[in-house]
């Protein structure tokens, strides 16, 4: 995953690039909206590393099957080696309420 790649790297303006100009960033319960405000945020966090245990990614699926395209969702779990310990592949969850 790019993101965390980039997070960890020494070039900020490609990891601000990765987001769009009007993305939010929400972390400790503050949101971060914005290039700008994205890379003051970037910037404050102290060197970390990350150990991606789990991802999920929605996409649209179409081929040569009945009911072509339908959308999946891929939820990956990592094992401590980075390989693939899970993959799940289903409807997407509906978004919860609040």
């Amino acid at each position: 995953m790019e993101y965390f790649t980039l997070s960890t790297g020494p070039d900020d303006d490609a990891f601000v690039a990765q987001f769009t100009e009007d993305a939010v960033v929400a972390d400790e319960e503050r949101e971060h909206r914005g290039p700008d405000a994205i890379r003051a945020w970037h910037a404050a966090v102290p060197p970390v590393t990350h150990a991606v245990r789990s991802a999920v990614a929605v996409a649209e699926v179409a081929g040569e099957f009945p009911g072509s395209p339908v959308t999946l969702e891929f939820r990956f779990t990592y094992a401590a080696d980075g390989r693939i310990s899970a993959l799940r592949i289903a409807p997407p969850t509906p978004p919860a309420c609040g």
